[in-house]
């Protein structure tokens, strides 16, 4: 099975190109493929197959010819990836199966629009937040409190008055099962001395700390907004592995930041079982 190895803003994933859907993915597989020292090593799998081979998306088949099956590092399933989505479509492109210019993916989040170029960064329709008030977490036995933040995908993005780096995520954060059943992607969210410009950091449920998650930097751009009684704006955030940008028209949300294609490969047999 071939391979690319790509990243966005570190935040790392192996694309399998799937194109009919024949592969029996299972997330022993998936698990195996992302560990670090024993396999290829990434933050998540990225599947490249058509929309009308998936019986799940089959209902987008007529606007996107491509669907983004996206797994967590511990191989389960995730709705959406925001960093995933603008390596999925740069592979696309660089793949020649997609033309630069604008494109639409199917994803189980639904339709996502994406724009690139030939080369270059890759703007990406997010889709309308949708804040679902108050939640709580508790890091290394310190509760914060943040706000509910679905991206399509579970957030819980918490303002914080101190530095994002004084916080140990070394562990998964509790969260209220009430709030999120299927647990949710954690983020610590500061303002910077530049208008404007956050710093973030992520616990993503599935894969621990990485270096950058792009719904959670949407979450953090809107969990910022929402707590300045604000819709709309362009934040600058800055993560672990790079910045990304962030902006919020008031009807949906884009994400602009690199995507970058760095290596190819083929994966022995024994990585399926």
């Amino acid at each position: 099975m071939r391979f690319v190895k790509g990243h966005g803003t570190e935040n790392d994933f192996v694309i399998l190109p799937d194109v009919e859907g024949a592969l029996e993915l299972t997330a022993a597989a998936v698990a195996a493929i992302c560990e670090r020292r024993s396999g290829v090593g990434a933050d998540g799998v990225l599947r490249v197959v058509r929309t009308k081979s998936c019986p799940e998306v089959a209902d987008q088949a007529s606007e996107a010819e491509w669907f983004m099956d996206y797994r967590n590092a511990d191989g389960s399933v995730a709705e959406m990836c925001g960093n995933g989505l603008r390596v999925f479509a740069r592979y696309l492109v660089d793949a020649g199966l997609a033309a630069p210019g604008e494109l639409r993916v199917a994803t189980r989040a639904g339709l996502r629009g994406v724009s690139l170029g030939a080369v270059g960064e890759v703007t990406a329709d997010m889709g309308r937040p949708e804040v679902l008030g108050a939640g709580r977490t508790e890091i290394a036995g310190e509760v914060l409190v943040g706000l509910r933040v679905s991206m399509g995908n579970p957030h819980l993005a918490c303002v914080v008055d101190r530095p994002v780096g004084d916080f140990d995520l070394s562990r998964p954060p509790v969260v209220d099962e009430a709030d999120f059943p299927s647990g949710a992607n954690v983020e610590l969210v500061a303002a910077r001395a530049e208008p404007r410009h956050l710093a973030m950091r992520v616990h993503e449920r599935g894969s621990g700390e990485t270096r950058s998650c792009g719904t959670g930097v949407v979450a953090a751009a809107v969990a910022v907004a929402h707590a300045a009684g604000e819709e709309t704006g362009t934040w600058f955030v800055t993560v672990p592995g790079g910045g990304l940008t962030v902006r919020l028209d008031g009807r949906t949300s884009y994400l602009t930041g690199p995507a970058v294609l760095v290596a190819e490969g083929e994966l022995r047999p024994s990585v399926f079982g």
